[in-house]
């Protein structure tokens, strides 16, 4: 079993805290999309292809922005996506929000992460296949199955730029569950 951390969005984060994210989906590098291409051209042939993100089995621990709540609380960690409601109401003078200064995620170490994922299924599609039932798994909200799209679609676009969607690319999916009482900071 492997841990690796991967970057959450605070509205990924909070939809993973609320149980309404179960999996993610991550671009396929260049070379190994022109590998998916070929099997799809070449059927009889098997390319070994790995996900560069885990298999089954393997854990994430999640990346997000956090802080050190500092001297007076030496072993209180913030958390941005659901701050300050995550913090024991026994800590007093929370400081608001903006005078925090706030660590980003790419710069979280494992033992700061509260949340830890263990992958459940790993398998590969192009992004625009992605189904109502997936959108809401990805933690989107929508009444139909247009809107859920729809949603998915600008926040892949919020995250990965102007033509992101249209071009359609190949893509990991990677379904997690949650994993309690991991022995790091907890919510």
């Amino acid at each position: 079993m492997t841990e690796r951390g991967m970057i959450f969005n605070g509205e990924m984060v909070r939809a993973i805290l609320d149980g309404r994210k179960t999996q993610t989906r991550r671009p396929v590098n260049p070379s190994t999309a022109n590998l998916l291409d070929l099997q799809g051209q070449y059927p009889h042939k098997k390319y070994n292809i790995s996900c560069p993100f885990g298999a089954v089995g393997d854990r994430i621990w999640v990346r997000e922005t956090w802080a050190e709540a500092g001297a007076s609380a030496p072993d209180l960690k913030l958390y941005r996506a659901n701050y300050p409601a995550h913090v024991p109401t026994h800590y007093e003078n929370v400081p608001p929000a903006e005078d925090v200064r706030w660590t980003p995620s790419i710069h979280m170490p494992r033992w700061a992460s509260r949340i830890l994922l263990e992958i459940t299924v790993v398998r590969v599609e192009q992004l625009n296949d992605i189904s109502e039932e997936d959108a809401r798994s990805e933690g989107i909200s929508g009444s139909s199955a247009r809107d859920l799209k729809e949603a998915y679609a600008a926040l892949w676009l919020s995250i990965y730029g102007s033509d992101s969607w249209r071009a359609n690319p190949w893509v990991w999916v990677i379904e997690f569950k949650r994993i309690e009482g991991d022995g790091h900071a907890t919510d």
